[in-house]
């Protein structure tokens, strides 16, 4: 596993500790970034992608009160429509990134988390947020605009048609329970409990068979673009894979002999 290490940026720190990557923004009082922002972030998650040393990476707020608004305003209003096309474009691919990394990426949300900030989250694979961690939706129709880096597709995928078209066209924002009702964050945990709750996730991940747990995500993450017997096919070249790995032989193993597997991550 990683030696703990920190990496500390202007809008962000990156610290690395037993498997486990911490992204902790610090932007601004409200977390509204810019093209900036985005730079840095598309860097870190790329040295996150290459290390195979990191098994799971918690993206959170150091910031009180604000996991992120999302773009700033004043940023978008002076840029011209076709740097703006662009800039979204750039915010899609950083956050695809993430969703094709081999790592499992958590959002903890223990603040507001709406706009470009909702969409940070949608682009890791669970989330996570506090009870009294204020609102979170998408209110870009409010400005005239959609949910363009990503909201109006990933939030459909995750909750249903239905329901993302509803808060995509009336801008509303929900509460921590309610997201947690219909499937946009996994739990719901106690404020003051986010934090630490969502690090012993982590860990569980990381003492797990994590070579298993990279191509389940890859399974899901990539099959659901897929047609069902396309699918199905790529899953199984993945379990092929898995059925060569150490860490099958050894489970298999444990499992019979009636003890706690010693996994590898190969």
């Amino acid at each position: 596993m990683t030696t703990a290490t920190v990496s500390q940026k202007q809008f962000l720190t990156l610290k690395k500790d037993n498997g486990i990557a911490e992204i902790h923004l610090h932007i601004n009082k409200a977390n509204s970034y810019d093209l900036n922002f985005y730079r840095e972030f598309n860097a870190v998650i790329d040295d996150i992608r290459f290390d195979s040393d990191i098994k799971v990476a918690i993206l959170m707020s150091d910031v009180p009160k604000f996991f992120s608004t999302g773009a700033d305003i004043n940023f978008l209003k002076q840029a011209d429509p076709r740097f703006k096309t662009q800039f979204c474009l750039y915010c899609n691919e950083t956050l695809d990134m993430m969703a094709r990394a081999p790592q499992i990426f958590i959002a903890c949300l223990e603040g507001h988390t709406v706009g470009g900030g909702l969409e940070m989250a949608l682009g890791c694979d669970l989330r996570f947020m506090g009870d009294q961690a204020g609102q979170i939706g998408l209110p870009e129709v409010t400005l005239g605009v959609l949910a363009g880096t990503a909201g109006t597709q990933r939030l459909a995928r995750l909750v249903g048609h239905s329901c993302a078209l509803d808060m995509n066209i009336t801008g509303k924002t929900i509460s921590p329970q309610e997201a947690k009702r219909i499937g946009l964050v996994n739990d719901v945990f106690p404020q003051e409990q986010t934090r630490e709750k969502v690090l012993e996730y982590a860990r569980k991940i990381v003492d797990s068979a994590t070579y298993a747990v990279s191509n389940i995500k890859l399974s899901i993450m990539n099959g659901i673009e897929m047609p069902l017997n396309v699918a199905i096919r790529y899953e199984g070249e993945l379990q092929n894979l898995l059925f060569r790995s150490e860490d099958a032989k050894e489970g298999l193993s444990a499992f019979l002999e009636k003890r706690k597997p010693e996994w590898k991550g190969r």
